[in-house]
């Protein structure tokens, strides 16, 4: 297995640690047993979780499914607050997952087994890059290397900054980036399809057992 730190890159790619890219690596905040709203009735704002990073994308529940943290505290959490370009990874539990923050997820709050790297303004990595390289096998096999044997595998903030980055030329970590966001979209679409399918077919079952939806004349 070729690691980060084995592989020797074109000459004009460039190698940093995951702490020198990032503006801050943080934590989502500590939650209190009153913070937590299952719903959106009360207006609060919406929390992501570990559960909702899929594909390199933010899929969470919609409506009044997704958990909030009531108004009044929010007011107390304006430093968690996602903004676009921030990436999250999963730092307890299924170590490793990761998402682009995009703006349909902006202003939300992040739950305490998140991490998310800010990036600073013109840094040398974009976010849809550091996205697509913390998702590559070799991030995610240093990332295990590190996790692994531990009850409940964790990563500490401090760990994760030492996390080595592969940095190519702005050009080509728009098109590396580009590429594989394209991919994930597609990969997101079909597991919609199958969604839809599954749910669609559970419906049809049900109706057909229950005779209300007939096969014949």
């Amino acid at each position: 297995m070729t690691t980060a730190d084995e592989f020797v890159p074109p000459a004009n790619w460039s190698r940093s640690t995951l702490r020198e890219l990032c503006a801050s690596i943080q934590a989502g905040p500590g939650l209190r047993a009153e913070d937590k709203d299952p719903t959106r009735t009360n207006g609060g704002i919406p929390l992501v979780l570990p559960r909702d990073l899929q594909g390199q994308r933010i899929v969470g529940e919609e409506g009044a499914a997704v958990p909030t943290i009531p108004r009044d505290r929010a007011r107390a959490l304006v430093k968690y607050e996602l903004a676009e370009g921030d990436v999250l990874l999963t730092r307890t539990g299924t170590v490793g997952r990761c998402a682009l923050v995009t703006q349909e997820h902006v202003g939300r709050l992040f739950h305490p087994n998140l991490v998310r790297l800010s990036l600073p303004e013109a840094g040398r990595v974009s976010a849809e890059y550091l996205t697509a390289y913390l998702s590559a096998t070799v991030a995610q096999d240093w990332i295990r290397t590190r996790t692994a044997g531990s009850v409940i595998p964790s990563l500490s903030i401090r760990t994760l900054g030492e996390l080595p980055v592969l940095v190519p030329p702005a050009a080509e970590q728009a098109v590396i980036g580009a590429t594989l966001a394209a991919l994930d979209a597609k990969a997101q679409a079909h597991m919609e399809i199958a969604r839809a399918t599954r749910d669609y077919r559970s419906v049809l079952a049900d109706a057909l057992m229950a005779g209300t939806l007939t096969t014949g004349p």
